[in-house]
């Protein structure tokens, strides 16, 4: 897949077009071997070299995808980790509001019964599962985002922007929650049920015991309700806010900034975007809390029986959270794709095609 999704990469120009301009040293699409002669051989060997000295890989390519997929597993492993003792208060007030009555609250209570150890619990499985989920969620969303728009072509590509990222997050969603599912299942049990295991080392041989592997899939319908619309926030939200700070915020443009600038839009950006996401996914991850933490219910019982203000329970910690995480999360995974000198095509803009059609130029 990943062969043939490169092949396409290569051949369109919405997806790397200044890879194709600097390739070919022209200020146009590539030459055509059957038209006027182009600019001589020296100069394009120069622009090559140049190619291989700014890029590491092929936009599309099989190691683009990879490397991306490793930058998902650093950003997402590192940055879910990072933020356990956040994530376990917020997991203690949706399945118990009466004892966890607000996010300080919590802490307090989980440090007074846990103490500081206690805030950890969990990070084992959050630092499998969500490595394999940002394996997925970034690395087939690269692979997804270059499929879809070929198969759009160019034009329609730029004018179904928002829905070629919607399209291509929630499929590389899907997969990512299949991932995660068992990770998020023990990681849950060891976080909200007091005496039920500490470690994943003691939990999942429990679970399994207990329930078979259902009890490590039995969420995976919620987490697909959580999660598709998260992601499908989180990466089109992303991709628009950032075509949007480049045009209307930031002085210069995006070609005249340093790496640096170039990340600091990255995690205003991220910031933005977590901050819709929290707000999407907030009531389907309550219910994955919820039924994570019960033997025998269905996500429509326990949705029931939490009602319209219990969803909502813990929203502000989640909004810390994700917003965080999501700034974090765009930030490492963009230094990532520097560090291995990995394409990084600017925003998008409108083909000259297009705007001809449009009788936008002269």
């Amino acid at each position: 897949m990943f062969s043939s999704v490169a092949h396409l990469a290569r051949a369109n120009p919405f997806n790397a077009p200044h890879l194709l301009l600097v390739q070919d040293g022209l200020t146009g699409p590539r030459s055509n071997p059957a038209g006027p002669p182009g600019p001589p051989r020296r100069s394009r060997n120069l622009a090559a070299a140049a190619v291989e000295e700014q890029y590491s890989c092929d936009y599309g390519s099989g190691r683009f995808f990879i490397l991306c997929g490793l930058g998902g597993i650093i950003s997402c492993g590192t940055t879910h980790t990072a933020l356990v003792p956040l994530d376990l208060v917020k997991c203690r007030m949706q399945v118990d509001p009466q004892k966890y009555k607000g996010i300080f609250n919590g802490f307090s209570v989980t440090l007074k019964e846990d103490g500081v150890r206690g805030l950890a619990k969990g990070w084992a499985p959050t630092f499998i599962g969500y490595s394999m989920q940002g394996l997925c969620k970034f690395g087939f969303y690269e692979v997804f985002k270059v499929l879809y728009s070929n198969i759009l072509g160019e034009e329609n590509a730029y004018l179904w922007r928002t829905s070629l990222y919607l399209a291509a997050s929630a499929s590389a969603e899907f997969f990512a929650d299949i991932a995660l599912a068992p990770m998020e299942a023990a990681k849950v049990r060891i976080q909200t049920q007091p005496g039920y295991a500490n470690t994943l080392r003691d939990a999942a041989p429990k679970m399994y015991k207990e329930e078979g592997l259902k009890a490590f899939y039995k969420g995976v319908a919620p987490l697909w309700m959580r999660q598709i619309p998260y992601t499908m926030m989180k990466f089109a939200c992303f991709e628009r806010t950032v075509e949007a700070l480049y045009k209307f915020v930031v002085p210069k443009p995006r070609s005249e900034c340093s790496k640096a600038e170039q990340l600091v839009v990255t995690f205003v950006a991220g910031y933005i975007a977590g901050v819709f996401c929290a707000i999407v996914s907030h009531p389907a991850d309550s219910v994955v809390s919820v039924l994570n933490k019960e033997k025998g219910s269905s996500a429509s019982q326990v949705l029931q029986r939490l009602g319209f203000k219990g969803v909502w329970k813990g929203l502000f910690a989640r909004i810390i959270m994700i917003g965080t995480l999501t700034a974090l999360q765009w930030f490492i995974y963009d230094s990532v794709k520097v560090y291995f000198r990995l394409p990084r095509p600017p925003p998008p803009e409108m083909p000259e095609s297009l705007k001809k059609k449009l009788g936008l130029t002269q």
